[in-house]
């Protein structure tokens, strides 16, 4: 029982659905790290075994690859018969030399939606960066936090007069980890510990986002973050502590400093010994805190951990739950965990302004017949009811996502669209899901409050 006006959307993200204009590096180059429009993502799929299937971004369903492509978009969008799509921008290819004409499909797929009724959502990047940019220290230095900020006016000048939200970023929590600590995606680095400093650019580069769209007129700027429920894997004294600590850097190290609170004094000891993990001034800390329209969750499981005390950089290790159904991905399934996932973030910060849940989704395997995301999506979309129902003001819900996708790191191997596409002809089809959320959506609307 979802409240009136409560909006139903979907989210996407450029690296992993556009495949236009795919930036290939510059064989003239050395290296072609240079190359103008080219994206760190081509560099981490170029190298062998990074992508569990060997594809690259070109290989995805080709969003804007085609006039056909688009309208067929979204035509599958407007029967949907969501409130709003959460695109996200090229980083990379909007400082290219092709730049301008990207401008010109993401201005005539605006208006596409727009004249079908469906709000835009943009984010200004996910998990993307410019190779020039990173060649330059990327999130690793301050200086990409005020180029991030140019990068916003820029696009805010461009498209701002018909966008409804923005998000400045996309879960910097799984950037910084698995860009930066892990490498396991782009950009590849394995900075464990050291990562932070990432984290702690990306939210100044969000600071000088939200500085540059409010000058631009902006009225509904928000970030999305990723948060999880931390249980540990066992009773013991070792286990709790490692499940806070996993918790703390998962669901509040990246989220406290956007509400004034600095960054959680559990990690005070991490960042003493390194200087440069914290904020290079107070202003950069004021310039984080500014007021947010909105706080996007991303949310697709809950986590289970045990300590590594064998290992004294990383003293925690995600554990498998024992007692969890799991998807076809070996995600637990667990909806309830999205309720308190909701109520805790509004308990914790008083200062919270209304959630969206901006991207949940599950792996089911190929196939057209996928009962068992219908069942996901409707679980979740209770979970989200019992979080408002109990005092959680969110407005929304994002599902990840329209098309199956090159799912990053993962290639083409995880289908979790609510439409199938055909690797090869781009053809579409609709699963049961696609058809089953158009009916909630439709039931939702259909209802007398």
């Amino acid at each position: 029982m979802l409240p009136r006006g409560f909006g139903f959307g979907i989210v996407s993200a450029a690296t992993a659905v556009e495949g236009l204009d795919a930036a290939r590096l510059d064989d003239e180059s050395a290296s072609g790290l240079t190359h103008a429009g080219a994206s760190i993502w081509d560099v981490f799929a170029a190298s062998p075994g990074r992508i569990v299937d060997g594809t690259t971004r070109a290989d995805g369903p080709g969003h804007l690859r085609s006039s056909a492509n688009v309208s067929t978009d979204v035509d599958l969008i407007t029967h949907l018969g969501v409130s709003h799509s959460r695109i996200s921008l090229s980083w990379s290819a909007l400082t290219g030399a092709e730049s301008g004409n990207r401008y010109d499909r993401y201005s005539r797929y605006i208006d596409d939606l727009l004249a079908k009724g469906v709000e835009v959502v943009v984010t200004l990047t996910h998990y993307d960066m410019p190779l020039t940019v990173m060649t330059d220290g990327g999130w690793l230095v301050r200086d990409t936090a005020e180029v991030f900020g140019d990068y916003a006016a820029t696009v805010a000048a461009k498209i701002g007069d018909r966008v409804s939200r923005w998000v400045t970023m996309n879960s910097p929590l799984v950037h910084t980890a698995y860009g930066y600590g892990l490498g396991i995606e782009a950009p590849g680095l394995t900075m464990l510990g050291e990562s932070l400093r990432a984290g702690i650019n990306q939210l100044v580069g969000h600071g000088y986002a939200t500085q540059a769209l409010r000058a631009s007129g902006a009225q509904q700027i928000g970030i999305a973050n990723h948060h999880t429920r931390v249980r540990p894997a066992s009773e013991s004294r070792e286990d709790i502590a490692a499940a806070e600590l996993y918790s703390i850097l998962h669901n509040r190290a990246f989220t406290d400093p956007l509400f004034g609170l600095g960054f959680p004094g559990e990690l005070a000891g991490l960042i003493a010994s390194s200087p440069d993990l914290d904020f290079a001034s107070a202003a950069d800390a004021h310039l984080v805190a500014q007021p947010l329209d909105f706080y996007g969750v991303n949310y697709h499981h809950p986590v289970m951990v045990a300590a590594a005390t064998d290992n004294a950089t990383i003293p925690f290790t995600l554990v498998e739950d024992p007692a969890a159904a799991t998807d076809d991905a070996g995600w637990p399934l667990d909806p309830s965990a999205l309720t308190q996932v909701l109520l805790e973030l509004t308990a914790q910060y008083p200062a919270l302004p209304p959630l969206y849940v901006t991207e949940n989704g599950t792996h089911t395997a190929p196939g057209i017949d996928d009962a068992d995301r219908c069942e996901y999506v409707d679980q979740h979309i209770t979970a989200i009811a019992a979080a408002i129902r109990d005092g959680a003001d969110v407005r929304g819900y994002d599902h990840w996502t329209l098309l199956d996708c090159w799912e990053f790191g993962e290639g083409l191997t995880r289908p979790m669209g609510l439409v199938a596409v055909d690797p090869l002809s781009q053809d579409r089809t609709p699963k049961a899901s696609y058809h089953h959320y158009a009916a909630l959506i439709a039931a939702h609307r259909a209802r007398s409050y």
